[in-house]
């Protein structure tokens, strides 16, 4: 799927940053970037559609494959290319506002994949909260799952004091998130560009669906609009 010629691209047109130099290449990103992330997608799909049936699964750039073009409208940095890609399930945007999901992104740094949210609202966060000190079944599913693998960590910004100190430290780790993200970084380049890539992802993906289901149990719990618990 993924090679060297892959990151190799990515390094070099964002290092160009030119729009001419990117459209007589386009043909070498198509075929070292593009195309495999489609095969990617479309590999992982049953998996995902096991966990969220309700997932978007099309293999599509801006349904689930990352631009490369940077929109540079409200940014300092006026870089035209990034030399990230990634791909990303979610439910419909347009249904469910900023919805956890599942991703997969990868640069020449380094690569990563995981479940959670880009930014989750503090309506969500606060609903988990509530689920959490009242030892909800669903949370406590979630927080088994996530203590029986060695996979993925609780990443993201946290409260630099805890507020509830005298919650037992596996609970206050959840507790003191300002939003939600379990992910694995990795370095391993020969998974990333081997067979192996698909059935590994499906059976970490598998591992932390229940800490996914908890993410969604928050949403309905907020309140929010045409949000629904699975």
């Amino acid at each position: 799927m993924f090679s060297k010629r892959t990151f190799d691209f990515l390094s070099e047109n964002r290092l160009r940053n030119s729009r001419e130099w990117f459209d007589g290449h386009r043909g070498e990103y198509e075929e070292a970037v593009l195309a495999p992330m489609r095969d990617l997608v479309e590999a992982l799909a049953p998996a995902l559609l096991e966990i969220d049936p309700q997932l978007i699964v099309t293999p599509r750039i801006d349904r689930t494959i990352s631009r490369i073009r940077r929109d540079t409208r409200f940014s300092h940095d006026k870089s035209l290319y990034r030399d990230v890609v990634w791909c990303v399930f979610l439910r419909d945007k347009k249904l469910w506002n900023g919805p956890p999901g599942f991703v997969v992104e990868l640069s020449p740094r380094g690569w990563r994949y995981g479940c959670g949210y880009y930014q989750a609202d503090p309506k969500v966060m606060d609903a988990a909260r509530g689920l959490i000190l009242e030892r909800n079944r669903v949370f406590l599913e979630a927080l088994k799952a996530y203590r029986s693998q060695d996979v993925f960590h609780l990443e993201g910004n946290a409260y630099k004091r805890s507020r509830f100190p005298s919650e037992p430290p596996e609970i206050q780790e959840w507790l003191g998130q300002k939003s939600f993200w379990v992910a694995h970084n990795s370095e391993d380049w020969d998974l990333l560009c081997s067979d192996r890539l698909v059935p590994t992802l499906c059976d970490h993906f598998r591992l932390i669906a229940p800490v996914y289901r908890f993410f969604w149990l928050a949403e309905a719990n907020a309140v929010r609009p045409n949000a629904e618990s699975q």
